[in-house]
């Protein structure tokens, strides 16, 4: 394999795993040296054995199409994204201190407001958000854990640097892909990992479980937790079986659940009803409750909302979070950190203009073909312009909709994404990646040992996500 590397051709970005010079980083010297004795025809079969296992595991994830929903097998690339222990401890450091004043930020919107007073944040930002709830005037959480639960999209630029691209606290999604890309290469690569020092994922489920436990408004040592999902049509359904599986909880539906005269809410089983001391919610606030939000949700739970407001079930992620999985919030987070802990950030921001505020807006139109553009409330990879690759009419397209709804709309530079070696047809080839690790909030915090790396398998292509043609790889947190 150290062969392949003389060929391998960096274009001018950082690579995760090769240095300049053709040879492998320090954290990735260990894996080159495992698969020496290999060819690149032994890690085609290699490849073509874990496709079939991710087939034989019914590893699949949903595209939302005109045609209807199409069910796809898991898109995987063997060849594993490797990052040190040493540089692993910062960033995780970051991503705690991130969420802890990302939380602290939704208790302040929905109680004192202090941000607004100090002039840190213009009020009027988060009061046109779409997800400000102002249902959830007045709640104050155990914990401050409004994001239990968050998936905040990393990438490495061509300084080498870690920047947080965007934060992800509604109902983030892609750990159970994470925990299921190393399942996969342990089955096909297993000698690998006896022989590499790779930091273990499979305690997330655990993890996850303690963590809304500790959300429980009662003392009892085991609460009832269980995972409400939409329903098997949903995208992230395979996710949501998944995680009730590992974690030992009940997979429910909102006509599975149902608010009593008491103000506690109930799942219908067998025996009759049962309790529910806390809900790991998989859809959004607008389908939580019909007596509050979307009167024609059939997905959520009638009542819900009023159980959650007396204190007799916790919900994660909280309604009313997603006031703060916004773009344009986004770019406030570091000076949060500042505000509420005192602290710098570990973790830096990709610098951003705000196309609501006047000056950054002038800016912004005038280098539309230089720059990212992002809606303030999508996800998914959707509703992006990529200047540097649009065409004049694309271009044209969205100087009208900046015009007309400037805080939608926020602008970042085009930033030259890390590539990682993955498998392409006639040899190993760098193609751009980022990182989803999972942070959690409860009593205590924790940071998954890596996350989901997601790969932009088109050569070239920026965009990373499974439902625009993306793949992703599994994620060596490597002690060295």
């Amino acid at each position: 394999m150290i062969n392949e590397l003389k060929n391998y051709a960096l274009n001018g970005f950082y690579d995760e795993s090769i240095d300049e010079g053709n040879v492998p980083r320090q954290s990735s010297e260990q894996l080159f040296e495992g698969l020496s004795h290999l060819s690149f025809k032994d890690l085609q079969e290699l490849k073509d054995q874990a496709d079939k296992t991710i087939a034989q595991m019914g590893i699949s994830f949903t595209i939302y199409s005109d045609k209807g929903n199409i069910d796809r097998l898991w898109p995987f690339d063997l060849f594993p994204r490797i990052i040190s222990g040493e540089d692993w401890s910062e960033i995780s450091m970051g991503l705690k201190q991130r969420l802890k004043a990302l939380n602290m930020f939704i208790e302040d919107v929905y109680n004192d407001q202090a941000i607004f007073k100090a002039g840190i944040i213009p009020e009027e930002v988060i009061l046109t958000s779409k997800d400000y709830r102002p249902e959830c005037k007045g709640m104050k959480l155990k914990h401050a854990s409004w994001a239990s639960v968050c998936g905040s999209d990393l990438v490495r630029a061509g300084d080498g640097e870690v920047y947080v691209l965007e934060d992800n606290l509604r109902v983030p999604s892609g750990v159970s892909y994470m925990l299921e890309n190393r399942a996969v290469m342990k089955q096909v690569m297993p000698e690998v990992f006896q022989d590499i020092n790779i930091m273990p994922i499979d305690q997330y489920p655990t993890n996850l479980l303690a963590m809304l436990r500790s959300l429980s408004p009662n003392d009892e040592p085991n609460p009832e937790v269980v995972v409400l999902t939409p329903g098997i049509f949903n995208s992230a359904y395979y996710e949501h079986a998944y995680l009730a599986h590992e974690m030992g909880a009940e997979l429910v539906e909102g006509s599975d659940l149902v608010v009593k005269d008491d103000d506690c809410v109930y799942m219908r089983n067998v025996e009759g009803l049962k309790k529910v001391d806390v809900i790991y919610r998989r859809i959004d606030d607008a389908f939580l409750d019909p007596e509050v939000f979307n009167k024609d949700s059939t997905l959520g739970v009638k009542g819900l909302m009023r159980v959650w407001r007396a204190g007799n079930v916790a919900i994660a992620n909280a309604p009313g979070c997603g006031v703060a999985d916004d773009k344009v919030v986004y770019s406030y987070v570091p000076d949060m950190i500042r505000f509420y802990l005192n602290e710098e950030p570990l973790v830096k921001n990709v610098p951003s203009y705000l196309c609501g505020v006047e000056k950054d807006r002038e800016y912004v139109l005038a280098h539309l073909n230089e720059l990212v553009v992002k809606p303030a409330n999508e996800s998914g990879g959707y509703g992006l312009l990529i200047g540097p690759h649009a065409s004049d009419e694309e271009l044209e397209e969205f100087r009208q909709l900046i015009i007309e709804n400037p805080r939608n709309y926020i602008a970042q530079p085009t930033l030259k994404l890390s590539t990682v070696p993955t498998m392409c047809e006639d040899g190993l080839e760098g193609r751009h990646v980022d990182l989803r690790p999972f942070i959690l909030q409860g009593e205590m915090s924790y940071v998954t040992a890596g996350g989901l790396t997601r790969v932009a398998l088109t050569k070239g292509s920026l965009v990373v996500n499974s439902s625009q043609g993306g793949g992703s790889k599994d994620t060596w947190i490597v002690k060295t």
